[in-house]
């Protein structure tokens, strides 16, 4: 199958001439176009969108307009809009249709140019029949990039060969608060963390040739009451520290080819309409050179919920002044109301031009300005013998006998997703009962005969998955359809994992609902049996359709439902409990911290994670997560993370103890370590040197086991308040028993910089004490520096990370 531009002159055509540099290419298509054609690449375009309900982004149903693709295509256009992520398609015929439309848009315009497509690619390419990998919160519990830039490779590897130019993701948010129901989508409440598993998916984004996406650029995750899309009230310090480092770190090393602005506005300030935020910051002083994108609907919202402007034209010219390039999901303000703005002098069309510079750029790095470029994608390139139109303009044969031909979720793909499943395993609790059959700390021995598999989470295999998957985000509009993927239950996993003991199952509750009736039956089944295993948690949906997820906001961090009671009713029969929790945002856990045998955490774990859990039980798999987020103690003492100044802690002037339960950076695993030798404590450093430590950890316990070295920076005095403490390194150590490693670290004043009194950021001279720790909760090692010399001034082109080392 093939379908080849058809043939140009490249001396009449000069941006299909691959002989030319970029720059010529691009100039000479901007100086042919007219400006309504300028404007068209400014836009995309949403076919098939619902207008009727079930909205799977935010005013979808107000802000979605009926459009016809012929009305629009003689002017060319900018991007597709969704073309797998909107309704359930056989991926074959999903990308067989994409190339006809694309054919058709080629043909339609002057200039052959087709369309970027963009699709969702979060947790996976969100279309049917992909693979459903964990959330990004589980991303964060590997404490693994690695890993995440492997997952990433096969993602892009499979959007690109369906046809697909552009992935939204990863999101950068650090979480603030973790009621907001997009928690989830989170890689955790460290910026450090955030920022280097994030620049990793990137990496591995782009290297499979599909332009990666920042997002939400800046502090949606930061909104007041941690209610959606409402507004941020944050202090230029807190924004540049906190919110802004991801960001920073991921323009400068990821290679990251476009940014989308956030809903959120900032003091007032809209993002969509901030111009310090995305040209004088993003692209004046960081060097970002791609294109800035618009979150679905966001330039709209300027005028719909924002209030700052008048008219939609009022909104464009406002969106493209600040800087955004393109508008998604479909032409609302970019079209006829900025041309208006445009004519009536209101808006310069040097700034039309401004950003379609940057789309005919992107084009052109994609090949989409080629003189050979071809509609027909790779997955489809090598079917002989079927054409795009073999059956008229709907293509009815010939997508027949596509059916079935493209798979997006192979065993190379799920086995990524295993790992990651596996790795993202967080014990948080274990009084020796875990693994079960296995020797432990304790030495219990005996395999369960009898185990009581209780709770919502159990038989449910939705629950294993976030929101921006595609059977929680358009499946369940199609529950007369299949999933799509196999995704085993916590249920299945159990039976498997443990196929000598008889498993009895109750749900005990629903997730989200009060019935009652079924606790009784979940008590009786837990106290007729060796050990229970209850699974609690969320189920992810959109707009209030779940208990996480977009517009899933909570109003505490008490699990939803009753399922807090159920798990105290089963506490109190004595016998021994394993609490896992499946779900999408920590929640506070009662008396389970003190009472539970044992309890384990994952962040919807995706299609491989009840094996994962399985295997941790079993210990089939050696426990390695660690805590993204802090799990609470009591479930209102929000927002708490573990970033915050000495006064956000307990104190004896508040009544409120926001201590967690289980602190940033927490996990256990099935043996023991031991930290000592340290050297370097008492180093003194100029504020542009290094200071270098090093320290042992050995394996003190009987089984094979990763300790996670965390390095934290704590800075007693400074000119501003600061945070207690704050990540700047971790390594994973794997070791047999017995085994030891040498951890070496080199620490750059850079790293203690901060935003000062003056809005700079500085490296002040003074105190330093670097925490070296299992936790943020559990230091083990503490070594005091010393940093002389001036007050020293930084910018974007500071040091960013430490370097680390582990030698056996």
């Amino acid at each position: 199958m093939s379908s080849p531009r058809p043939q140009v002159d490249v001396t009449e055509r000069p941006w299909n001439d691959e002989r030319l540099v970029d720059a010529e290419r691009v100039a000479a298509l901007i100086e042919a176009m007219t400006l309504r054609e300028k404007v068209a690449q400014l836009y995309g375009v949403w076919i098939g969108s619902e207008s009727d309900g079930g909205e799977v982004a935010p005013h979808q149903n107000e802000m979605g307009q009926p459009v016809t693709l012929d009305e629009l295509l003689r002017f060319g256009l900018g991007q597709l809009t969704r073309s797998f992520g909107t309704t359930p398609l056989d991926p074959a015929v999903g990308a067989a249709q994409l190339a006809r439309t694309q054919q058709k848009i080629v043909a339609a315009n002057r200039f052959g140019i087709p369309a970027l497509a963009h699709e969702e690619c979060l947790a996976g390419f969100t279309t049917w029949g992909a693979t459903a990998y964990p959330v990004p919160l589980s991303w964060g519990a590997t404490f693994d990039p690695e890993i995440i830039r492997t997952m990433a490779e096969r993602i892009g590897a499979g959007m690109r060969s369906v046809g697909v130019h552009q992935g939204l993701a990863p999101v950068l948010d650090v979480t603030r608060d973790a009621r907001w129901g997009r928690t989830e989508e989170t890689i955790g409440e460290d910026p450090y963390l955030v920022g280097t598993v994030a620049c990793a998916y990137i990496k591995g984004l782009e290297s499979a040739g599909i332009v990666a996406t920042l997002k939400h650029f800046v502090g949606y995750s930061a909104s007041k009451g941690a209610r959606n899309l409402a507004p941020v009230s944050m202090g230029p310090r807190e924004l540049a520290d906190v919110m802004l480092a991801p960001f920073e770190m991921a323009v400068r090393e990821s290679g990251v080819r476009s940014v989308m602005h956030s809903y959120a506005d900032i003091d007032g300030v809209p993002a969509a309409a901030n111009r310090e935020l995305l040209t004088t910051l993003l692209r004046d002083t960081w060097g970002f050179d791609g294109t800035v994108v618009a979150d679905y609907f966001g330039i709209g919202f300027l005028k719909l919920l924002h209030g700052v402007a008048e008219t939609w034209g009022e909104a464009g010219a406002l969106a493209l002044t600040a800087g955004v390039d393109v508008e998604l999901p479909g032409v609302k303000t970019y079209a006829e109301p900025l041309i208006a703005e445009i004519e009536a002098g209101r808006v310069s069309a040097d700034l039309v031009d401004r950003a379609l510079e940057r789309v005919l750029r992107q084009k052109l790095d994609l090949g989409l300005l080629d003189a050979d470029w071809d509609a027909v994608p790779a997955a489809l390139a090598g079917l002989a013998g079927l054409e795009l139109d073999s059956a008229g303009p709907d293509g009815l044969d010939t997508e027949n006998a596509l059916v079935g031909t493209v798979d997006l979720d192979p065993p190379a793909d799920r086995e990524v997703a295993r790992h990651i499943a596996e790795k993202a395993v967080v014990l948080l609790r274990n009084d020796g009962i875990l693994p079960l059959g296995s020797p432990g700390p304790l030495g219990i021995t005996a395999a369960p005969r009898r185990i009581a598999l209780v709770g919502p989470g159990v038989d449910d295999p939705m629950t294993m998955l976030g929101c921006y998957s595609f059977p929680s985000h358009v499946g369940i509009k199609h529950p007369e359809l299949p999933i799509g993927i196999d995704i085993p239950t916590v249920r299945d996993a159990i039976v498997a994992e443990f196929p000598d003991a008889g498993v009895s199952f109750s749900l005990g509750c629903s997730i989200d609902g009060i019935d009652r009736s079924g606790l009784e039956t979940a008590v009786a089944e837990v106290a007729d049996a060796d050990v229970a295993i209850v699974v609690l948690g969320d189920r992810a949906g959109l707009f209030g359709r779940g208990t996480s997820g977009e517009g899933c906001d909570a109003e505490s961090l008490q699990l939803p439902g009753i399922q807090s009671d159920l798990l105290e009713r089963l506490l109190e029969t004595g016998t021994r409990v394993i609490v896992v929790l499946v779900s999408g945002r920590p929640y506070a856990l009662g008396s389970a911290p003190e009472r539970a045998a044992a309890i384990v955490q994952t962040f919807f774990a995706g299609e491989e994670g009840a094996g994962a859990i399985a295997g941790v039980l079993s210990g089939r798999v050696d426990p390695s997560g660690r805590l993204p987020v802090s799990v609470p103690r009591h479930p209102g003492a929000q927002p708490s993370t573990y970033l915050g100044a000495a006064l956000t802690e307990k104190s004896s002037v508040s009544n409120i103890d926001p201590t967690p339960a289980y602190g940033f950076g927490h996990g256990l695993s099935f043996t023991t370590f031991e930290w000592s030798d340290l050297v370097g404590d008492g180093a003194e450093a100029t504020t542009d040197g290094t200071v270098s430590l090093s320290f042992t950890i050995r394996n003190s316990g009987k089984r094979f086991g990763t300790e996670l070295a965390q390095v934290y920076l704590h800075d007693p005095v400074a000119s501003v308040t600061r945070p207690v403490q704050r990540l700047i390194a971790y390594v994973h150590v794997p070791l047999e028993p017995g085994e030891s490693a040498r951890v070496s670290v080199e620490i750059p004043a850079d790293l203690s910089s901060f935003t000062g009194l003056r809005g700079q950021r500085i490296v002040e001279p003074g105190a330093l004490e670097f925490r070296l720790a299992a936790s943020s909760q559990d230091v083990r090692l503490t070594a005091s520096a010393r940093l002389s010399g001036d007050v020293r001034t930084v910018d974007h082109t500071r040091e960013l990370h430490c370097a680390i080392r582990v030698d056996r």
